[in-house]
């Protein structure tokens, strides 16, 4: 599920230049993520058994996802991406099993849940600066239409 307050990236990337490693390219996905939520106080950690980008809430007693990965491959080209929930209805969750996580102990969260308020565009630029940190220097996008 993808809708309002959630800034979602569709990353397509040649994965042949970059070494064919699908394990390295989702770990390096997280780690993008985990540093754009480090630039905002929030900790955000990878998890050995579920994939993407959760938060522990010892006041809840849970830990919550804030971020999702869903990737494909095709012939080493990436396609789809990331999902970041910056302020996005919450309630919205509760009539799906989001990324087919069931279990009661773990919910979902967003920043702005987690107190931090932040903007979108806020939010863009972090991700942009640790997206280059990680990947490499990007172009933006009015500048590839004008190519």
């Amino acid at each position: 599920m993808h809708g309002p307050g959630q800034r979602v990236a569709y990353l397509m990337l040649d994965l042949r230049r970059r070494g064919p490693d699908v394990r390295r390219y989702v770990a390096t996905l997280e780690e993008w993520l985990i540093r754009t939520l480090g630039a905002f106080n929030v900790r955000g950690e990878r998890r050995e058994d579920r994939i993407g980008v959760w938060v522990a809430r010892p006041d809840k007693g849970r830990e919550d996802k804030i971020a999702a990965i869903g990737i494909r491959i095709r012939r080493w080209v990436t396609l789809h991406g990331i999902s970041l929930n910056v302020d996005p209805d919450l309630s919205h969750f509760s009539g799906i099993v989001p990324c087919g996580v069931a279990d009661a102990r773990y919910g979902v969260t967003s920043l702005h849940d987690l107190g931090q308020l932040v903007s979108m565009p806020e939010v863009d630029m972090m991700l942009r600066r640790e997206f280059e940190e990680l990947f490499g220097e990007t172009r933006a996008a009015s500048a590839m239409t004008e190519a």
